[in-house]
């Protein structure tokens, strides 16, 4: 089939050009950026929308927000996000702060780097002030690369309609592919040139280190060289958007490299790390609870115009932990194993060896994993050029579970004929099922297995599955618990909440509390810094000044990421019932106060002769009667709660 690609448009015609991201070149000024401008562009970067173009989030009740943190591997989600005080926490990794300390860490970039980068996602133009923060050389590279690939995927997509271009063209027809798919998906060609790429870029001011360093460029006897040349380019995206490396596929016999090139690893681009389509793919994916993986670029093209928009790609490199680690962000799996990921491999076995690399991984998912082959062997693309759309469809929909496939694919290998084969098969199938972790579905697998493989003697079988099941068990070390949270800490924890978060609803009550009354080292580091900022007299109704001013004293080691932490974990009561809540949790902190109290008195009655020093003796033993009757009334409105 092949598709004619229509002439360039005129100058001025935008129809089908990538959207500007209306990104400006960093400013050359040596300068500190105004207070005033660094509020301006948190007021105006909603954290949950800023780290929702990371991550999915899902609402964790009382305001909040959490999914899986994109800092740490984890099976269920501690990462929590407060849009009231615009502040996120992670009770995995303990990683926490704004929403310029997440584009810090998350793009991995300076305090003054982050505040641009969020000012040009919103449109706010920065003032800098004469003296304080001086820019380094290489201040804002991020951003100076990221605008170079930017121009780049321009200048390759425009060459896409150069007469050079045609066997580009041509490669694109003949994959059922139009010219409005190729602008869709920022298809571009790198001219047969030595320097054409480099010359251009060069032309925009960007430095030939900046076009080596960020892999657009090789270094040459002469300067600059292009890195790839007479080949078609794929612009690959990380998930908000931005171009961050090339894929590109050889197109002229005289070009002796290899069949795809890709971008070397760069500040901007890890292959690991990267999936082609994610961009496109990533709202999809959260919103159908599906990621489909395919092999290549115009497979993944073929899925999204066929139906399938939850389609990605790895890039020059197998699937593996890094990547799974980006879609279980988006997926938001937990254990109601609810969400799919289905991969897509050639019906080869270069593509069953590929289905089984990801079974190894296949248990770091918390969700279904299936694996979709197509019985003749075509990938998605070669499916939708002979047989349409709807075969692509139907091949997501015939998947087939993981763990049968890698099964199935085991025991393929032996001649069950003999009862030697099917010894063979049973002990290389073993391993497979004996490392399902539901106790539930290695059964019902083993049950399969035998089946599979003619036995007809479950018993049999699951006697020989569970002594390989038995042997990788005690190969495995038990990871000791964690020991039980003392009840009078959780109270501590409690109230400290509420003193960063609602304030308003403990008031005089907590100032007066005495510092005694926090043991946990860490609640006694934010009480000091909450008496060091005015105590809840000065807090307000709280909110993200009255937190703010909290940072502000947070001056020990490790006391802001303990500040944000408390201003973001849930109280443990619902909204309606938080003012009671904290009246219970005051109580239960002066209760506990008072039983300290008591321990003492008790302690020096006992040391005195009752006879001999009986009015000393009277004396304590009234105290003893009013603190027990205090005692009793604390515990009386702490049962409250």
């Amino acid at each position: 089939m092949t598709l004619a690609f229509l002439p360039a448009p005129a100058a001025g015609d935008t129809r089908g050009a990538e959207p500007s991201v209306g990104r400006n070149r960093l400013p050359g000024v040596a300068g500190r950026i105004r207070d005033v401008d660094i509020a301006l562009v948190r007021e105006r970067s909603p954290i949950a929308d800023v780290i929702g173009e990371h991550i999915q989030l899902r609402n964790a009740g009382g305001g909040n927000l959490k999914g899986l943190c994109p800092f740490h591997d984890e099976k269920s989600p501690s990462f929590n996000v407060t849009p009231e005080r615009g502040m996120f926490f992670c009770f995995g990794c303990s990683e926490g702060g704004d929403v310029i300390t997440f584009v810090e860490k998350i793009e991995h970039l300076s305090f003054a780097e982050a505040v641009e980068r969020l000012a040009q996602r919103a449109g706010i133009q920065l003032q800098y002030e004469q003296g304080g923060y001086v820019p380094r050389r290489d201040h804002g590279e991020r951003a100076r690369l990221i605008e170079a690939h930017r121009a780049a995927a321009e200048f390759y997509a425009d060459k896409l309609m150069s007469p050079d271009a045609a066997p580009g063209r041509r490669f694109l027809s003949e994959r059922g592919f139009e010219r409005a798919d190729a602008e869709a998906f920022g298809v571009g060609y790198a001219p047969a040139e030595w320097e054409a790429l480099s010359r251009h870029l060069m032309g925009r001011g960007f430095t030939a280190d900046e076009l080596v360093k960020g892999g657009l460029a090789k270094e040459g006897r002469r300067g600059p060289i292009d890195r790839f040349r007479g080949r078609l380019i794929w612009p690959i995206r990380d998930a908000t958007g931005d171009v961050i490396g090339f894929g590109a596929r050889k197109l002229l016999d005289s070009d002796e490299g290899p069949k795809y090139l890709n971008t070397p690893d760069s500040p901007l681009y890890k292959k690991s790390q990267v999936l082609y389509g994610i961009d496109l793919a990533k709202r999809e994916i959260s919103k159908r609870a599906q990621a489909v993986i395919v092999e290549g670029y115009t497979d993944v093209m073929a899925c999204h115009l066929a139906g399938v928009p939850t389609a990605v790609a790895t890039c020059g490199t197998s699937f593996g932990e890094e990547h799974i680690k980006i879609l279980r962000r988006f997926l938001l799996d937990q254990a109601e194993f609810r969400g799919e990921v289905i991969f897509t491999f050639d019906g080869d076995a270069a593509g069953q060896k590929a289905a089984l690399r990801a079974f190894a991984d296949e248990q770091k998912f918390v969700t279904q994993t299936y694996v979709a082959v197509q019985s003749d062997g075509l990938d998605p693309c070669d499916l939708r050029i002979k047989q349409g759309d709807a075969a692509v469809r139907d091949l997501i929909a015939s998947r087939e579970p993981l763990f049968q496939f890698a099964i199935r694919s085991t025991i393929s290998r032996y001649d069950l004929r003999s009862n030697e084969g099917k010894i063979a098969a049973l002990d290389a199938a073993a391993p497979i099922v004996a490392g399902i972790k539901d106790v539930g579905l290695r059964k019902r697998y083993a049950i399969d297995l035998d089946r599979w493989l003619g036995f007809m003697d479950e018993r049999f079988v699951m006697q020989r599955i569970a002594e390989v099941s038995g042997a990788q068990q005690g190969r495995s070390r038990r990871a000791p618990k964690a020991a039980p949270l003392d009840p009078g800490v959780r109270v501590e924890g409690e109230l400290l909440k509420l003193a960063v978060q609602r304030p308003a609803l403990l008031g005089p009550r907590f100032d007066a509390l005495d510092a005694q009354a926090f043991t946990a080292p860490d609640h006694v580091m934010l009480h000091k810094i909450i008496v060091a900022a005015g105590g809840l007299a000065a807090a307000g109704h709280g909110g993200r000044e009255w937190v703010d001013l909290l940072l502000e004293h947070a001056h020990e080691e490790g006391a802001r990421g303990l500040v944000t932490r408390f201003a973001v974990e849930p109280i443990q009561a619902d909204a309606h019932a938080e003012e009671r809540y904290a009246g219970a949790m005051l109580a239960a902190i002066e209760a506990i106060a008072v039983d300290r109290a008591i321990a003492q008195v008790k302690s020096r009655i006992q040391r005195l002769n009752p006879v001999e020093e009986q009015q000393e003796y009277n004396k304590l033993f009234g105290e003893l009667v009013a603190l027990e009757q205090q005692r009793r009334v604390l515990r009386d409105r702490a049962a409250g709660s």
